[in-house]
């Protein structure tokens, strides 16, 4: 493979022993016509080792319960202070090819899971290190990436047979948990009761059956194993949800059997097939998705965070009443009908003439008639919308002081510049429609009353600093509302941070019923594991497996000495009991889970303490790194472009 990238700046004039300049076409030389500096051979891999541990050091000290937040400024004076990988790595301006290899995983992993992004990148940058030494040391590169291949599909075999606890049927505890691990390292963790039971009050109240297209495309990404990576880049939140839930909703067969096994029934199911009866009576079970984007997160200035809250079944959008005159609250009235809610994303002001159009009157009078008419036409658009029984008008543009009075004379609630993706969920709540125009297919202006949403009640409520407008009891359902209160803005953006992991955890729990302990249980076995069998093979690759089994032990390590435990002995005394718990003679159950306590500095199991994660998070994130790795493995040249000459 070959990496090509352009530099800004200009080529030094003597280069280093390492680099040749192609800026002089010698066809007998090189056979190149190059105007760039080449690199090759190990120095390549070594500068992109390099580069790839530097990004991973800069987050490795955040990770863990204990982990420490980064303070990033940005050119104009901006502060962020956070200790989520991603957001870290998406601040930075990384420069270096192989470098933005690890940035974009750290997204990746962002997309498909919403944990682990900072677990992710300190892994796949130690499976380059370990991997850079076994090719100074005569390894060949294919032999070490045909290794790592073999060493992850033995790793998820095992996780999935050995590791994953399958819950049929997930409790709140569970949820609770895994949500609690999740917001353990951040600014809430001190809250972690409160704001998980938060988490998953938000998800559950989301909840919506999948559809056939939802099941089917969930089956096709059983299949494969970078269909959830597909997915992520599409964007669309159900095919994401759906092929990330197919790649672990399999619960691990009796047996031992690997992990092709276990996700061929879940394939079949999800694909419609009844030939096996297995098959038939899983495809009967209702399977439910959670699209998060369905769950809207308000930022409020003041009061504690513990004064956050979730409004179940409602809907707040950061919007005011247009004019003082209008009421500030609408119910529904006492014959059962609800209130009509209508959301336009078009200008509700007094009309006007289009560019370059011009007008030629001969008599003066006319222009009061035309004036006239700009506001007729402006008062029936008004007059249409209220008359198809709106109650409350919100709208992306404008509202100008003509129209306010028409709204102000009829009692309803009108507001201006509403954030667009606002009124989609708030349309998706409701189950109404976001309009924008009201031109039908005879050119006529008309409203359609299908279009207006329903709910109990619409009311403005003071909230901080300003005003919300709060709706109750939507008709539509499929949508909900969190307001998260703080002291300061950058209190606010970490806790919603914090918070959209959370609730990533507790969807993926939900769609996949499949945990694993965490605090370095699955890192710490898979290790002991991978150890074992690399001595069952008699090929090179035995070395480089040897060498993965080592790298996954760099969390517990960094887990340990980010809360400034001794890593050697926490990691030796896991190691031993994992070791123990995978002997045949082994008549303990519980040794499997065990896992790093950072706050007393001692190991304990951490299923029975609740340190728990979605499986799915363990299975991504081992492969995301092991092909980020492997994919700047494979580089042995690199080839950097000089900027063309400016004319």
């Amino acid at each position: 493979f070959v990496s090509i990238a352009s530099a800004g700046g200009t080529v030094p004039s003597t280069p280093p022993p390492h680099k040749e300049i192609m800026s002089a076409p010698n066809p007998a030389s090189s056979g190149l016509f190059l105007n760039g500096q080449r690199e090759t051979g190990q120095d390549v891999r070594v500068g992109n080792v390099t580069a790839a541990l530097a990004v991973a050091n800069i987050v490795k000290s955040s990770l863990g319960p204990v982990g420490l937040d980064k303070m990033l400024v940005d050119d104009i004076g901006d502060v962020l202070i956070t200790n989520d990988g991603a957001t870290i790595l998406g601040q930075l301006e990384v420069e270096h090819p192989a470098a933005r290899v690890l940035v974009d995983l750290a997204q990746l992993q962002d997309h498909e899971v919403g944990d682990g992004t900072t677990s992710v990148v300190i892994v796949a940058a130690e499976l380059l290190r370990r991997g850079n030494d076994l090719v100074k040391n005569g390894i060949h590169p294919t032999t070490i990436i045909s290794g790592y291949r073999t060493a992850l599909k033995a790793a998820v075999a095992y996780l999935k047979r050995d590791m994953v606890m399958s819950v049929s049927a997930l409790s709140d505890d569970h949820l609770i948990q895994a949500a609690k691990t999740s917001m353990s390292s951040k600014i809430i963790g001190k809250e972690s009761d409160f704001f998980a039971r938060l988490a998953v009050d938000a998800v559950k109240s989301v909840r919506m059956r999948s559809s056939a297209a939802d099941l089917a495309g969930a089956g096709a990404a059983a299949g494969g194993v970078g269909a959830g990576a597909g997915a992520a880049a599409g964007g669309s939140e159900a095919a994401a949800s759906a092929s990330a839930a197919a790649a672990a909703v399999a619960p691990p067969a009796e047996g031992g059997a690997g992990a092709g096994a276990a996700e061929a029934p879940a394939a079949a199911a999800a694909a419609g097939s009844t030939t096996d009866p297995a098959a038939a009576t899983k495809k009967e079970k209702v399977r439910y998705k959670y699209p998060l984007s369905a769950i809207h997160i308000l930022k409020a200035h003041g009061k504690s965070s513990l004064e956050s809250h979730l409004i179940d079944g409602g809907f707040a959008i950061n919007a005011q009443r247009a004019a003082q005159g209008m009421p500030t609250a609408v119910e529904s009235s006492g014959d059962g009908q609800p209130v009509k809610i209508a959301m336009l994303d078009m200008n509700l002001q007094r009309h006007r003439m289009a560019m370059g159009v011009q007008v030629i009157v001969k008599d003066p009078a006319e222009i009061e008639n035309i004036k006239k008419r700009e506001m007729d036409i402006t008062k029936e658009r008004i007059r249409k919308i209220i008359d198809a029984g709106a109650r409350v008008v919100l709208t992306t543009k404008g509202v100008d002081d003509l129209c306010m009075k028409y709204f102000v004379e009829a009692g309803v609630i009108a507001a201006r510049r509403c954030n667009k993706d606002d009124l989609k969920r708030l349309a998706k709540a409701t189950g109404g429609k976001v309009v924008t125009t009201m031109a039908d297919m005879e050119g006529n202006e008309t409203f359609d009353a299908d279009c207006l949403g329903t709910c109990d009640a619409v009311r403005e409520e003071r909230i901080g600093d300003g005003e919300m407008i709060y709706a109750y009891g939507c008709g539509g359902g499929g949508a909900s509302t969190i307001v998260l209160r703080g002291a300061n803005e950058y209190m606010l953006d970490e806790m919603d941070r914090a918070l959209h992991d959370s609730l990533c955890v507790v969807k993926r729990m939900l769609e996949s019923n499949t945990l694993v302990p965490g605090g370095g249980c699955v890192e710490a076995a898979l290790s002991v594991y991978l150890e074992e069998f690399a001595t069952t093979l008699e090929s090179r690759e035995q070395l480089a497996i040897q060498e993965f089994a080592d790298a996954l032990l760099v969390i517990p390590k960094t887990l340990a000495v980010n809360a400034a435990k001794d890593s050697s002995e926490l990691v030796a005394k896991l190691r031993a009991h994992h070791a123990k718990s995978q002997r045949d003679d082994c008549d303990d159950d519980t040794l499997k889970h065990t896992g790093l306590d950072l706050i007393n500095g001692e190991i304990r199991d951490n299923l029975a303490a609740g340190v728990v994660e979605p499986a799915i998070s363990k299975i991504k994130s081992l492969r995301f790194a092991t092909e980020a790795a492997i994919t700047i493995l494979r580089i042995d040249d690199r080839i950097t472009l000089n900027p063309a000459a400016q004319q």
